[in-house]
């Protein structure tokens, strides 16, 4: 009886939780296809209301969009690739016992995670590289998560060492057991990190608000961002009062729409590495 009273409890608790979760984006998809009036007098939950989709045409219409658009698919792309080379191989020499110096090293990682130069010294470090208005300012100061080093190390260490002890057997030196033993066997754990890394350098703008002067250069999140913050707007002064507050109203939900369409659509495809993955690298006692 006491088994059945949990699961009943268990499984309301949980629905109630979901709903909770997903309310706001629920709510804001609405949003996004209704009409001005029934936005400003919110009346939307979780329903279009006077369905409209004035606004998705002029933001797909707009050349500055897209260029945003463009610009976020090829830093997110080029910054994943290089985070997850720099996180796997740096996370495979530290699951290493015996490698001289390995204390320092993990203790050179854990240190950033607490501690770091700050804003400003941050800023002059890229200015005085050459790295602002590059990809390479988006990029590369954030190219490692010591969080994601943590797990992919504890992962690396959880395998048994006899498989590279055949590789080595077989003329497999360090750089072939990585990646014809090792990373073969960590698809879980990689598909994992490969999903956090995207999505933190897909929402990211702050970087590229700091780093980066040309507009040409900036990714879909300034884009909103300059819309939420209405330094600049997605409707021209010339057009129709009614469109005008037609677009005013629901911009920021069509855009938000907009940017996290693409990540939500990847999700499902990787998510069921996702539990296994941050379960097998987790730190264990």
């Amino acid at each position: 009886m006491s088994r059945r009273v949990f699961g009943v409890v268990n499984a309301i608790v949980l629905t109630a939780v979901v709903v909770l979760t997903l309310y706001p984006f629920v709510n804001v998809v609405a949003r996004s296809f209704s009409g001005e009036q029934y936005i400003q007098a919110g009346q939307v939950n979780l329903w279009p209301r006077g369905f409209n989709t004035t606004t998705y045409r002029r933001v797909l219409g707009d050349p500055v969009f897209w260029t945003g658009y463009g610009n976020t698919v090829l830093y997110t792309v080029v910054a994943t690739a290089i985070s997850m080379v720099l996180t796997t191989t740096y996370a495979y020499v530290l699951s290493k016992r015996h490698l001289k110096g390995r204390p320092v090293l993990i203790g050179v990682a854990v240190f950033t995670m607490f501690f770091n130069g700050g804003l400003i010294p941050n800023y002059v470090l890229v200015s005085s590289l050459g790295l602002r208005n590059s990809l390479w300012a988006i990029v590369l100061p954030n190219a490692i998560s010591v969080f994601n080093l943590l797990v992919m190390k504890a992962f690396f260490e959880s395998m048994p060492a006899e498989l590279e002890e055949a590789g080595a057997v077989d003329g497999l030196g360090t750089y072939g057991t990585l990646w014809h033993i090792v990373l073969p066997l960590s698809k879980a754990v990689v598909a994992t990190m490969t999903l956090f890394y995207a999505v933190s350098f897909w929402n990211s703008w702050f970087s590229a608000f700091l780093y980066l002067d040309d507009a040409d250069l900036f990714p879909v999140t300034i884009y909103l961002r300059n819309l939420i913050a209405g330094a600049t707007g997605g409707t021209d002064i010339s057009a129709p009062s009614e469109m005008t507050l037609q677009i005013a109203a629901n911009i920021q939900a069509v855009t938000i729409v907009l940017t996290a369409l693409p990540i939500v659509m990847v999700y499902p495809f990787i998510q069921r590495y996702f539990v296994t993955g941050v379960t097998l690298g987790a730190v264990k006692g």
